[in-house]
């Protein structure tokens, strides 16, 4: 009776043996998984990361003149304009050379759009379709422009990584569309870690297709807040090397004159 209570014990103690075998290669694996459960949590959300952006970015109302290089088949074209908004509801653009260009106006009022041609001395509204195409020939389409609404209105933003551009650290943001009207289905951001300001955006269609890419550079500060003051947009699915914005003077939260944005300036 006392032997088989012992060989009972002995082979209770060795299942037990056998059960430590696994248990002990699963704590290895927690203990490697550890460190990087202890990193993704250091991540900050996605929200607080776009909400110092738009810090930097947004203002309520900007005053800007830039040049805008446009490649061709056979050469380069550099447009120069200016532009005044408030918020992402209002904006008027006016064209300043070259002579071609000279005097056509774009005036955004909510989600609706119009260009004044002074070669033809009429003004058109852009609509449908017709917003998907380029302006003046660039990477950019008529929707981009139109494009101002906050990107958390639009989509759900989560940090997936750290990653370095131009020996700067970013977070990158993954967003994906909250809203069955958007231009991108989805959008990769890289966020400069210090100065909150995009460095790189990557547009995707919903087949994970890239359409378009932004690269800023040049990050200045302007009034006390981080801005690109150059960037190149390009359309991935065109040949060339993109679309380049060289911001001049930029103005934030200054006053501008109610008339800027009626229809009558247009002409």
């Amino acid at each position: 009776m006392k032997t088989k209570t012992n060989k009972t014990y002995f082979n209770s103690l060795l299942g037990f043996k056998n059960c430590l075998v696994p248990l002990q290669g699963l704590g290895v694996f927690l203990l490697l998984l550890m460190p990087a459960l202890i990193f993704a949590q250091n991540y900050p959300t996605g929200k607080s990361v776009l909400d110092k952006v738009d810090g930097n970015m947004s203002a309520k109302t900007r005053i800007i003149t830039s040049k805008m290089e446009i490649e061709g088949a056979r050469n380069t074209r550099t447009i120069e304009s200016k532009s005044y908004s408030i918020g992402d509801k209002k904006a008027f653009t006016e064209y300043l050379a070259p002579a071609r260009e000279k005097g056509t106006k774009m005036l955004k009022l909510e989600n609706q759009l119009w260009i004044y041609s002074p070669t033809t001395d009429r003004t058109v509204q852009i609509s449908g379709h017709m917003l998907r195409q380029s302006v003046m020939g660039s990477d950019m389409s008529y929707e981009d422009m139109m494009n101002d609404t906050p990107l958390l209105e639009r989509y759900k933003a989560d940090v997936t990584s750290e990653e370095t551009i131009d020996g700067r650290k970013c977070w990158v943001v993954t967003l994906t569309a909250i809203k069955p009207v958007v231009n991108y289905y989805a959008q990769k951001m890289w966020v400069d870690q210090e100065r909150f300001v995009p460095l790189k955006v990557d547009m995707f269609a919903k087949s994970g297709k890239l359409l378009k890419r932004i690269t800023f550079s040049d990050v200045q500060r302007v009034d006390n807040r981080w801005y690109p003051k150059k960037f190149v947009y390009k359309d991935m699915l065109k040949d060339g090397e993109g679309t380049k914005m060289t911001i001049g003077e930029i103005q934030l939260d200054a006053t501008i004159p109610a008339n800027y944005f009626n229809k009558g300036i247009l002409k």
